[in-house]
Parts: C-alpha cells; sequence; structure tokens
C-alpha cells in the first residue's frame, strides 16, 4: 500500500493442557512456551510494531508465591524486547539455585515466567498514542486468584460515553474513559459480581473460606461473566483474557468484524488473530485451525475443558474486508487466492485503459503488500494473450510455423519499476514533515520504459494519496512513459472506519476530498449544509436510530466521475505523462471475498449502529474544519 495506515493490534495465546514439567521433559527448554509465543507474535508483527506484551498465569501455586508476571515494551523491536525479557528472567532465577535450575518440578514453583497459560499481544496505537503504559496485557490485581484479570485485545469500540456511564451507575469511578479500561472494568465487575455469586452459595453450605476460594477457582462461570459484560458493545473486537483461577478466554464481536482462529490438541490450546501464524508456530495443516464464530467466547476451563459457545446475539456477519486486501499477512491459503482474483478481476478495465496496446505496456506494482494481487492481474492478462493467439492461430490463413511461434511465446511485459527503499511510517509524522518523508520512500528502476508506453502500476488500495502524489507519480514520471494508469485493488475508501483501523477524518480520503471538489464545481454547496444538518440532528438520536446521512453525497455522482477526479487531484503540476486511475468495484470485492463482507469504508454500511454515527460527526468536524477524531 502506497499509503501507510495504522490499524488493527494482534493477539496470541497459549494454553499447555499437560503438566509443565511434561513440555520441559519432552521438548527440552523450560521456555519451550516463552518460545511459541515469540514465534506466534512475531509471525504476525505485521499487526503492531508500536508496542507488545505477554502475561503468564501460574496453575496451582501456594500462598505467598506469585503467580502473574507480565512483560511490555514500546523499543524499536518491542516482540524480541519482551522475549528477551522473559527468558532472561527465567534464566536468574534459574542462577540462583543452580543444583536445580533443571528441575521442571521446581521451575515450575519458583522460576518467572514458568507458567501453563501465556497472552501476548500487539499494539498498533490508532490514536497516537504511545509508551509501555498504552501497551497491552492489562492487568486488574486482587489478593483473590479468581478475581485477577489479565486481559488484552484488538478492539475499538464507539460507544465509550455509555460504557463509561453504565460503570458510573455501578458505583465505579473509572480511571480513564479509553475503551481498554471500560472493557477491562466491566469485565472485572461482573467477575467480582460472580465470585460473590459462588461464595454466598457455598457460604450456605457451611464451606469455610479458604474452601469456598478453591470452589469458586473450579467453578467460575465465565461464560456467564462474558454475556454480562458484552452486553452493550458496540464496536469490533477480539479480546483475550486469563483469569488467576486458570481460566482463559477469547471473544470475538457479534458481527465477526475482527478476526479470531484456535487450534487443539491433547498439548495445547493456541489462539491467534491469524491463521498461518498458529500453522508455522506449531507446524500444523490447514485444516486443523478453526475460526473463532462471530459472537462466541473460546473457553479453556482450569481442568483444560474446552468451550466455543455464544455469548451475544449473531448479528449481520461482516468480517473486515480489509483484512483480506491488506492487513494479514498473505501467507493464508484463502487470503493468498483473494487477492490474486481481485488483481484478476481488474484485468478488462486495465486492458481497455491502455486500448489493448500490450507491446507498448509495462505492468508494475507498489511493493510489498500488492504483489499477490499483481500476480492475479498477471494472469488475467496473460489468459487475454493466450485468447489472442487462439483466435489469430484458427483464423489467420496460411499461417507460419514462425508467425504461431510468435503468437504462443508472446508475454506481457513486466518489470520492477518500484523499489521501496525505506520504511518511513508517515501515518504519525506531522502533517507538516510528511510531504518531504514521502517523497523519499520509493526509488525506480531507470532504462526499462520507452517514451511510447503506457505504465500500469498496481496499488492494494488508495486511501489519502499522499505518497503517490508527492513521490510515487514524480518518480514515473523520470521515465518518460506517454501515461500512467494507477490500478487499486480495493474500491474507493469513502468513509471513515471506527473498529480499530486508524481512519477516521473524511477529510483524509482522496474519495472524500474528490466528491467535495466535485459539489463544489457544480455549484451544489447547499447539499453540503443539508447533509451536515441531518448529521447534527441524528447525534440527538438514539444510537440504534440513526442513519449513515454522509451517503447522500456520492449519490450525486457516478463512479467514472469520482475516479477521473481523484486522477485530477493526484496529478502533481509538473507531471507531463497522461495519469488515468481505475479501482476495483464493490461488486468484485465481494466475488474476490466472498465470505468478508464487512465493505463499510467503501460502501458506508455499517455493521453495528456506532458506525453510522461516528460518518456523521466525521462530516460534522469537516464542515467544522476541526481536524477532532470521529471516536
Amino acid at each position: 500500500m502506497s499509503d501507510w495506515i495504522g490499524h488493527e493490534c494482534g493477539i496470541a495465546a497459549i494454553r499447555l493442557l499437560k503438566p509443565f514439567e511434561y513440555y520441559v521433559e519432552k521438548y527440552g527448554s523450560p521456555a519451550f512456551a516463552i518460545n511459541r509465543l515469540y514465534l506466534l507474535m512475531e509471525k504476525q508483527h505485521n499487526r503492531g510494531q508500536d508496542g507488545a506484551g505477554a502475561a503468564v498465569i501460574k496453575l496451582n501455586t501456594d500462598p505467598g508465591k506469585p503467580f502473574i508476571f507480565r512483560s511490555r515494551s514500546a523499543d524499536k523491536d518491542p516482540i524480541a524486547a519482551v522475549h528477551e525479557h522473559m527468558l532472561t528472567s527465567l534464566a536468574e532465577s534459574q542462577k540462583e539455585n543452580p543444583a536445580q535450575a533443571n528441575d521442571p518440578v521446581w521451575l515450575k514453583r519458583n522460576a518467572k515466567f514458568a507458567g501453563e497459560l501465556l497472552l501476548g499481544h500487539l499494539r498498533y496505537g490508532t490514536r497516537g498514542q504511545g509508551g509501555v503504559s498504552y501497551c497491552h496485557p492489562f492487568l486488574r490485581h486482587r489478593n483473590w486468584k479468581s478475581r485477577n484479570l489479565v486481559l488484552a485485545g484488538n478492539f475499538n469500540l464507539t460507544n465509550n460515553d455509555e460504557l463509561f456511564d453504565t460503570l458510573v451507575e455501578l458505583g465505579q469511578h473509572p480511571r480513564s474513559e479509553k475503551d481498554t479500561v471500560m472493557v477491562l472494568e466491566k469485565i472485572g465487575h461482573f467477575l467480582d459480581e460472580e465470585n460473590d455469586r459462588l461464595f454466598r452459595a457455598y457460604r450456605k453450605e457451611g464451606l469455610e473460606r479458604p474452601a469456598i476460594s478453591k470452589k469458586i477457582e473450579e467453578n467460575l462461570d465465565v461464560l456467564s461473566v462474558l454475556k454480562r459484560s458484552v452486553k452493550n458493545f458496540d464496536g469490533g473486537y477480539t479480546m483475550a483474557g486469563i483469569i488467576g483461577n486458570g481460566d482463559l478466554f477469547v471473544m470475538r464481536d457479534a458481527c465477526g468484524i475482527r478476526p479470531g482462529f484456535f487450534y487443539q490438541d491433547d498439548e495445547f490450546v493456541v489462539v491467534a488473530s491469524e491463521r498461518p501464524a498458529i500453522q508455522t508456530a506449531f507446524n500444523v495443516p490447514v485444516d486443523s485451525v478453526q475460526e473463532i464464530k462471530p459472537g462466541h467466547a473460546l473457553v479453556v476451563r482450569r481442568d483444560g475443558t474446552l468451550l466455543h459457545e455464544p455469548i451475544s446475539e449473531v448479528g449481520t456477519v461482516k468480517p473486515c474486508s480489509f483484512e483480506r486486501i491488506y492487513f494479514s499477512r498473505g501467507t493464508d491459503k484463502d487470503i493468498y487466492d483473494e487477492r490474486k482474483q481481485l488483481g484478476r478481476q481488474l484485468t478488462e478495465p486495465v486492458l481497455e485503459a491502455v486500448d489493448y496496446d500490450l507491446d507498448n505496456t509495462v505492468f508494475a506494482y507498489i511493493p510489498n503488500t500488492a504483489e499477490t494481487a499483481f500476480m492475479g492481474l498477471l494472469e488475467g492478462v496473460k489468459a487475454h494473450v493466450a485468447e489472442r493467439a487462439q483466435h489469430h492461430i484458427m483464423h489467420e490463413k496460411n499461417i507460419s510455423p514462425a508467425r504461431i511461434a510468435e503468437l504462443v511465446n508472446y508475454q506481457p511485459r513486466t518489470e520492477k519499476i518500484m523499489t521501496k527503499d525505506a520504511k518511513l511510517r508517515t501515518f504519525i509524522t506531522a502533517d507538516a514533515d510528511r510531504n518531504e518523508l514521502v517523497s523519499m520512500v520509493y526509488d525506480t528502476t531507470y532504462g526499462v520504459v520507452k517514451p511510447e508506453d503506457t505504465l500500469v502500476v498496481l496499488d492494494d488500495s488508495i486511501v489519502r494519496g499522499t505518497t503517490l502524489r508527492e513521490s510515487i507519480l514524480r518518480i514515473l514520471d523520470r521515465l518518460h512513459p506517454k501515461k500512467i494508469v494507477i490500478v487499486s485493488s480495493a474500491p474507493e475508501i469513502r468513509y471513515p472506519d471506527c473498529y480499530g483501523i486508524d481512519m477516521s477524518k473524511l477529510k483524509d480520503f482522496i474519495a472524500f476530498q474528490a466528491a467535495i471538489a466535485l459539489v463544489k464545481e457544480t455549484g451544489r454547496e447547499n447539499v453540503l449544509t443539508e447533509i451536515c444538518g441531518k448529521c447534527e440532528a441524528s447525534m440527538e438520536r438514539p444510537r440504534d436510530q440513526v442513519q449513515n446521512e454522509v451517503k447522500a453525497l456520492y449519490k450525486l455522482f457516478k463512479p467514472h466521475e469520482v475516479e477521473k477526479k481523484i486522477a485530477d487531484i493526484l496529478r502533481p503540476a509538473d507531471l507531463k505523462a497522461g495519469l488515468q486511475v481505475i479501482y476495483q468495484n464493490l461488486e468484485g470485492l465481494h466475488a474476490a471475498c466472498p465470505d468478508h463482507r464487512g465493505d463499510w469504508y467503501f460502501s458506508g454500511d455499517y455493521p453495528t449502529p456506532g458506525g453510522n454515527r461516528v460518518v456523521n460527526r466525521s462530516f460534522i468536524n469537516f464542515m467544522e474544519k476541526s481536524d477532532a477524531r470521529a471516536y
């Protein structure tokens, strides 16, 4: 992607189902589980480089012995820093007692991070806030094991204000209005209530307090806690938590917006945000990794029993299509095929744009995430070449062997035109400095383009267009092509996201800028005032009665009109080559990704009521010239 987007986080969790000493003896290292957690996290490093964290809980510890350990880092390489800290802490425990350093029973009882439940997290800060204090997992400490809570997640909730009010009504004094605190305290509240319920029940049976604590640890109804906790959540989430008694849970939002997968055998239960991470870390086939169902929780009880049960009413299932286009790693079998199909479906509009003149067309892509879609586009072009060859062979009279060889061996011209020279994370850079930085991100290959050539360059998405305008198009123009065609394998991003992707401001989107420019060119500024009035009125309605009022803006124009205006806006003043922009359409997106219908940033069809409120607030901010976030 030419425009960098900060986006959703990643989770990883491991539950060892056998005694700790089993793994030390079988796999030869007390750090076995720590290393596997590191591998799960590293194989998802694309999901967060702002910070990382991990927590470990030991089962069956004696009073006075610590049983929760945590490491977090916001260093340059946070995953490696967390891993190193965990290994060092384990080694220090071994050094304190060399005589028993290799005794797995002693290690389990005494060594830090030697436990059966491990939870890891990778963070992207979508609100521009950094530092180790913002890194998951978060802890809620109590003196009773079954009241301790460790939480990490990939989520964003649109109704923090309502959740805050709910906690206040419960008698709490939340220390922050951040959604992470809201979630931690809400789950913690109902966890406390579940503890209180069981305490009262066992007290009536005449049990003493130490026996009651043990019974509570064994019989917590985690599903009930989660059902009550998520009742008013509006947003996208996959959240994972471990409770001090030894229960582990992972829960997914009712629309399935954010992803989550798990694997189970007789040794482990493993959870991750992406399927290939589990496949690689545990060397298991794709069919053995299951998806956590929308609106469900995966619970591993302290005795190892696994439950996969509903905790909320499943809504319209709309998993995030941006996961398939860009965010998730393309090593997933299905994602790989879908990205290729996204590219292949653009074959016909691309051929039309070059007037079917393949002799004078060079195909390339924006590295690195657009490569798979480019392969699909190239397959489509090669299929066209094969059909053309077949037609000529069948219909040309007296065709010679040399002509047949020429037709059969013809290949479209592909070159590695763009090279990503440095990974400058411009999305967190001040706007005043962004243009200078993005102009240095890419380099090009000289001497492979002729003056009569059309240069077709595939990107997997065009969000702001900043890098295209300030860097890529200027660089490509140095090659002196006749025409440049920029192709996006995703549709136009027209609406903000509010479920974990850092796309909250309408004014940033090149498609929105194009629509506004067309409104002004056609003298229909009054439409903007009308839309703003409806957006303002919607702020007074209950959340579930709010509609997306911004859709009215895009209904004024046909898709090709917006595409043409985007090209006008992207075009640098000194660009000599012709310029055309081609986008995937919604139908093509759905055909390529039939099981991931979450397309609200393209269509405006939000899966939860909170999304409609966010887009309306974003439009009000635009009209008021406010740079505030819409959620």
